[in-house]
């Protein structure tokens, strides 16, 4: 028989207590959603008339393909140069040299206190040009979403080679190995077993703030679905079918990160004790 040491197992009168509270709190939101959706109807906006923009074909692909594709890029995009700025300036950071290190945490401690949206608009009225849909307007949304989330990385990335067993980098220069070895090829392969889910974590982040592109004009989801419900007078219905959007490609990276997860880093076990007859 196993038994949790972390706490004691509820007795039948907290059972019955916490079913209780799980029942009223299920309730209570159903009676939320319910009056929600009671306002919506009495002010027509269950109407057919509404939908009916969201479910045509042609606007279906543009929210599809100028709207969601290019969210993704934009994502990709920064994602990719994000884990190459947070790796450099990661290790930048632990460097023995101090004018290393001291440059690299001034970056880093720079781009995490600035927020995304001014260090877009900053970048894109100095570099990217004032053009609606200018290339600049997409380039500034990645170099935004790669400083910040480059400086969110670089935390995680020194964090995860500092996590590693110090045996092992004392082992590598027992051998004779130079820093650059040891960091290359001991510290960091065993580090991204660490770092893998707050680093997929982190991906969902970027992919969230490319919608903050419509203060720009950058071509995405959030500036689509505008251009949409300005037309069709259906703010309502397009955000719910832009909110499903990204929360069906999050609930997939959140999959992904899961997977990594269980595959390269594995999922610790709850704790247990078991009775034995042998004597103690």
């Amino acid at each position: 028989m196993a038994a949790s040491v972390l706490f004691d197992a509820p007795g039948p009168k907290t059972v019955a207590r916490h079913r209780v509270y799980t029942v009223a709190a299920y309730v209570g939101l159903l009676a939320v959603l319910a009056f929600i959706a009671w306002k919506l109807n009495e002010s027509g906006q269950f109407a057919y008339a509404l939908w009916e923009p969201v479910l045509t074909p042609n606007i279906i692909e543009v929210i599809l393909v100028d709207g969601l594709l290019n969210t993704l890029k934009m994502a990709f995009s920064a994602i990719v140069l994000a884990v190459i700025f947070g790796l450099a300036f990661g290790i930048g950071k632990m460097s023995e040299h101090a004018w290393v290190r001291w440059p690299c945490w001034a970056v880093v401690e720079f781009f995490r206190a600035v927020p995304v949206l001014l260090l877009m608009v900053f970048i894109f009225y100095q570099f990217g040009g004032v053009t609606n849909g200018d290339p600049g307007a997409y380039w500034s949304v990645v170099a935004a979403l790669t400083l910040y989330n480059g400086a969110v990385l670089a935390e995680v990335f020194r964090a995860g080679v500092n996590a590693v067993p110090a045996g092992q980098a004392e082992a590598a220069y027992a051998l004779g190995m130079r820093k650059s070895q040891v960091m290359l090829i001991i510290m960091l392969p065993q580090a991204v077993k660490i770092m893998l889910p707050s680093i997929i974590s982190q991906c969902v982040v970027a992919l969230k703030d490319t919608s903050l592109g419509y203060a720009i004009a950058a071509v995405g989801l959030s500036t689509v679905s505008r251009l949409v419900y300005i037309e069709y007078g259906n703010q309502l219905q397009v955000v719910f079918v832009v909110a499903m959007l990204y929360i069906s490609v999050n609930m997939v990276l959140t999959w992904i990160a899961t997977l990594v997860q269980k595959r390269f880093v594995g999922e610790k076990s709850p704790i247990a004790l078991e009775s034995t007859d042998e004597p103690v």
